[in-house]
């Protein structure tokens, strides 16, 4: 089973899917934890439907909770919101959402979904998500850290920013819980810093920009 190895560091010699394809920021990761409802309400009201970008979300929820996010998100706006079966062929234009107690992957152009140990006390967690998006799209991905507890995120954000992507934090002051903001900055060279009500219109204009060579 390969999750372990994407709970763990990733090995080098992981390719990153689609490269020297379409170069376009056209992969977007997001992590969130508390207060993360009302942020991606609020986010997803701001997107176009037609967006073209595959967006990935993982927010930390009860294991025992219902999965009512996709439901969420789609009465918001925003690309199309679903939670993927294990090995989905990834889609542009769509928005694919963690369900609870499953991590959510990004490998060989697929969604991978499966259980697996924690991490940082979570199950989703967002680190997953962000090392194995850094590692099939390189610089391709934008990784955005929203409102949560704690520092899941920062790593994986981390590794984005080392495969050459953008990062992206809603800005401390600016979130109802400003721990994984506050980690992720403390840790990582963030690009940028933004209130919510500015980071759709900042998604939708690096989906629009090539990827610097």
């Amino acid at each position: 089973m390969r999750l372990v190895a994407w709970l763990s560091q990733p090995e080098e010699s992981q390719l990153e899917h689609a490269a020297s394809a379409e170069k376009k920021h056209d992969v977007i990761v997001l992590g969130a934890s508390a207060g993360g409802v009302a942020a991606l309400q609020r986010l997803f009201q701001e997107l176009p439907t037609d967006l073209r970008a595959a967006i990935f979300i993982v927010l930390h929820t009860s294991s025992q909770g219902p999965n009512l996010m996709d439901g969420v998100l789609g009465r918001a706006g925003g690309p199309p919101a679903h939670f993927p079966e294990n090995h989905e062929p990834i889609e542009f234009g769509r928005t694919y959402v963690a369900p609870s107690n499953h991590h959510m992957l990004i490998e060989d152009g697929t969604v991978e979904v499966a259980t697996g140990p924690k991490e940082n006390r979570h199950r989703p967690a967002i680190n997953p998500l962000f090392r194995s998006a850094a590692h099939s799209f390189g610089p391709r991905v934008i990784g955005v850290i929203l409102t949560g507890t704690l520092d899941d995120g920062a790593a994986g954000l981390w590794e984005i920013k080392r495969r050459g992507g953008i990062t992206v934090v809603q800005d401390p002051d600016d979130a109802e819980f400003p721990d994984m903001p506050t980690s992720a900055l403390a840790n990582v060279d963030i690009d940028h810093v933004v209130p919510l009500q500015r980071l759709a219109t900042l998604l939708i204009s690096r989906c629009n920009c090539e990827v610097e060579p």
